[in-house]
Order: C-alpha cells, then structure tokens, then sequence
C-alpha cells in the first residue's frame, strides 16, 4: 500500500541503526523512540495517539524482555510490530450478520470520501462469499448520486433499489425503510444503504443519518473515510461517532500517495475496528483490514498471506495442476505462459503484488519505474503468433518474428527478448517441478549448478582482464557490448519480459520469474 510508504522507510531506517548494537543503552533506546516520534508525526498520526504509542514501546524496550534478549534490535522490532498492531485494532474484525436475514449494513461518511464505490465493492466481495446483496440509493441529494449506483451495482452486477430519481427529490429515510421490506420479499440477505455527505460535518448530515439509524435498525454502521484527509480525519470520525455512532470504519483511498496518519489514527481515538481498506479504482481493490498484517507491512516485513489468499482466489487449481504436470514434462507453451499471466493480472497490480513481499522497500525505486504495460504488450506478441508458434517457438524464423512484431505493434527486438524470457522462465519452472534450485539472474547458480557458476566466474574474470584500464576506452567498449545484445535480441538482467520496467540492475526479486507462481501458488 502506497500510503505507508514513507512511514515505512523513515521506521526501516531507524532499526538500522540498531542491528549493529550488542547491548541496548537508555541512550540507544531514546534516540529510537525520538525517531518513531518523528516518522509518526510527519505521517499526520494524531499526537495523543504518538504519545501513548511512544511511551509504551519506551518502556517495554527498557525493559528485562530486551535486556536479556539475544538480538535486542530484533526484540525492539518486535515491540513496535505488536504496539503497532493494537492500535490499528489488536484483532480481525469481520462483518455481523443478522441471525434473521436480511442484514442490513449502512454507510456513512463525507462526501467524496468514497462510499458509493465503496458500496459496489462491498456488494461484489458479499456475491463472492455466496450472499445475494442488494444495494440502496438513499444519497437523493448530490447530483447523479442515484445514477452513480446503478453503474455501479451494474459493475458488480447486483441489483439497486431507486425508487427516488435523487437530485434533491425523495426521502431518503422512506426508501430505506422500503428497501428493508423489498430485500425481504426478492430474498436478498444483504442489504446496503449508501447514504448522503456533505463538504463537511454540518447538523443536518448527522441528523438526516441518525433518522435513517433509527428507521432501520442496521447490523452495521460503518464510516468511510478517506485516508488522505490527513489530521482532518480524527475530527471528522469523532463528529460521525457521537453523530450515528458507527460501528466499524472503512479505509478508502489507501492506495494514494499521502502520509496516512489516519488509518494509525481513528481506531486509538474512536475505539471503533478497521474492517476494510479499499486499494484501488476497480470494484475488486477491496481488502479486509488485517491488523497484524498491515503492522508488518509498515515494517518492511511483508504480508505473504495475504499476497497467497489472493493467489488462491484467482487461481483454478486444476489449471495449475495441469500447468505443473505440464512444466515436468517439459510441455509448457507460451499459450501456458499467456494464460499464466492473464490470471496473475485477475489479481491486481503488479506493484502491489510485489510489494508484499518482504523487503520490498529496499527495492521501493524498481517497484515505481516498474512498468506494467510491459504485460499488455507481452499478451499482443503472443496473440499474434499462430498456434502452431505458440507450441513450438523454435519455428520463429526472422520472417516470422517481423510479422508477429508489425502484428503486435511491437519490434523485432520486442519478440526476441519474450522468447528468450519464456525460454529461461521455462527451464527455472521446470527446475523447481523436479525438486531442484534455480538459477535465478542476479543470484547465480544455487544448490546442484554450483560447479556451472564457478566456471562462468572464471569466465568473467578473464573477460574483465580484457577490459581496458583507460576509462575513456572501456566506457566505449561497455557501449559497444550493450549495442551487441541488443541487436542479437538479448535483455539487460532486471527487465520485465525483456523491457526496461526495473531500469538497470537486477532488482532483489526478478519480476521474469512471476508466470511460474500459477504452479506454486497451487494447494
């Protein structure tokens, strides 16, 4: 998630400092406490909340757990992940539902904070856990708003109840008592009401919200707000709390590029849960918020699990069966590999993907130059390839590399480097299905291919002997050896599908390996 970014690394750096400490001092322990302060405060977290959160890992880092520990920097990590985790809400907290359907679920919050898009999310994800959702126009003041759902639900294909056009007319407390009675008798078992906002918290807000609470005695009351808003967002939740007394809170927006102070903020203030957090425009960028997991997220820990729930969702596990059985018997296609990235991109962002994984914001400059256009461009190569290329890629002569490049909108050079992707995603796949380790770019040979990696040093060495002391003449040679893989359709270490999505370098995790996760994602 985008919005811990800076948090993420202003706190990584900090315990940095720490690794190389034997003994923590009270000194070590200040200096880091101020830091946390500091990275807290530039993230926009309320100040009572820094208070209360600094205070408590200051006394449990001066405590015997620490002194006594073997790696104390590890045990101050762990103390920030565990205070970070309590006051983003301590446990899951999952939807109530009504013993006796329907369940109704009300959102409230500013306008523009997102609810009706959020109402189509929530809508979605409900039709994907087996519920029959129905969705409830009761914003009738904002222009469009009703017309705003209904393509929405349209998107998540599930239906809307308007009997008001909206744009000032109806009543909204009248459709929400109706749509209670509609839900019961087309047997809908889900029942969400997006409500009005305004600009900002004003007395009729609250009151037309509260008269809506009370008409329909909802199951759940939740308030969206956006992550951006900054300071702003511990005022506005507390309005909202006394106003409608909300029941748990929804993060939107939590893949904008802000500080996100909120999301460490309204849970400490509120005493209200996180259930949500939404990460992106499309109806399936819907998250439910995990404490723990987003805790080690903001410390650079990753969140593995989530990053394989999505896999599993996405994922047929016959197909990936099929796939594996396939990469054993050295059967695997580049329509195998075309499929294998069309169901990666069912699961969202590239970037987001990878940013689960640990460590990542080491590598937080790769992830943002990374291209995901690069995938799209891939798919055009190999959709303009005939069938009989697709199984056999040794058929790919020069005339027919030009005429799948012109076919694609891409270059032969374009065409060259997917081959020789495939070719070398391929035999890694086909390593790790026989029980062997990989030899990964960047890393060099692992387990079994280590005689290989000593002969390809000696190689090296002997080719870095040829180079030229003469800096000027050896930047002319580096140029030269650049222009011979290129025209020979070879790619640079680190580029995705043989494109410049990570720039120079081989980045720490290499993103050519991803369409082989369809056979290790599998149960």
């Amino acid at each position: 998630m985008a919005t811990f970014s800076n948090l993420s690394e202003r706190l990584v750096d900090t315990f940095k400092h720490l690794r190389t400490k034997g003994k923590l001092s009270p000194a070590d322990v200040d200096a880091t406490v101020r830091e946390i302060r500091r990275a807290l405060l530039d993230a926009d977290v309320a100040l009572s909340v820094v208070k209360d959160f600094t205070a408590k890992v200051r006394e449990r880092a001066l405590s015997d757990e620490v002194n006594q520990a073997l790696n104390p920097a590890q045990q101050v990590v762990q103390i920030v992940d565990e205070e970070l985790t309590a006051i983003l809400g301590g446990e899951t907290r999952r939807l109530r539902f009504a013993k006796q359907p329907p369940t109704v679920i009300m959102l409230a919050g500013l306008q523009g904070a997102g609810k009706t898009t959020f109402a189509g999310k929530l809508a979605r994800h409900l039709r994907g856990e087996g519920h029959t959702p129905i969705l409830v126009a009761c914003d009738l003041q904002r222009p469009n708003a009703v017309q705003q759902l209904q393509v929405v639900g349209e998107q998540a294909d599930v239906p809307v109840f308007a009997p008001e056009p909206g744009n000032g007319k109806g009543n909204p407390v009248k459709v929400a008592k109706q749509s209670i009675a509609f839900a019961r008798d087309k047997q809908h078992d889900v029942v969400i009401i997006d409500t009005a906002g305004r600009l900002g918290v004003d007395a009729e807000l609250m009151k037309q919200a509260g008269d809506i609470r009370k008409a329909v005695d909802p199951d759940e009351v939740l308030f969206v707000i956006d992550a951006m808003i900054g300071q702003d967002a511990v005022a506005t939740a507390q309005a909202f709390n006394e106003g409608v007394d909300f029941t748990g809170v929804v993060l939107s927006k939590l893949d904008g590029d802000t500080r996100g102070g909120a999301a460490l903020s309204v849970v400490s203030v509120t005493g209200k849960p996180i259930l949500f957090a939404s990460t992106g425009e499309r109806l399936e960028d819907l998250e439910v918020f995990h404490p723990d997991r987003q805790a080690r997220r903001i410390l650079d820990m990753g969140d593995v699990l989530t990053l394989i729930e999505q896999a599993q969702r996405t994922f047929d596990e016959e197909e990936a069966r099929k796939v594996a059985d396939k990469i054993a018997r050295d059967a695997f296609t580049l329509d195998d590999f075309l499929e294998q990235m069309q169901q990666l991109k069912k699961m969202g962002s590239m970037k987001k993907m990878l940013s689960m994984i640990p460590g990542a914001a080491s590598m937080r400059a790769q992830l943002d130059q990374f291209d995901e256009s690069q995938i799209t461009r891939t798919e055009a190569i190999i959709q303009s390839m005939t069938k009989a290329e697709r199984n056999n890629p040794k058929l790919l002569n020069g005339s027919r590399r030009l005429r799948i490049a012109n076919g694609s909108g891409t270059t032969v050079s374009e065409v060259n480097q997917l081959v020789q992707r495939f070719e070398q995603a391929a035999k890694m796949m086909k390593s790790v299905a026989r029980g062997g380790v990989p030899n990964i770019p960047g890393m060099g040979a692992l387990g079994h291919g280590g005689r290989k990696a000593v002969k390809k040093g000696k190689k090296g060495k002997q080719a870095s002997k040829a180079r030229s002391g003469n800096p000027a003449k050896r930047a002319a040679q580096e140029a030269a050896a650049e222009q011979r893989g290129a025209s020979t359709g070879t790619s640079a270490p680190g580029q995705s599908f043989g494109g410049s999505a990570f720039g120079g370098g081989t980045p720490p995790i290499d993103p050519d390996q991803i369409p082989g996760l369809g056979g290790l994602f599998k149960k």
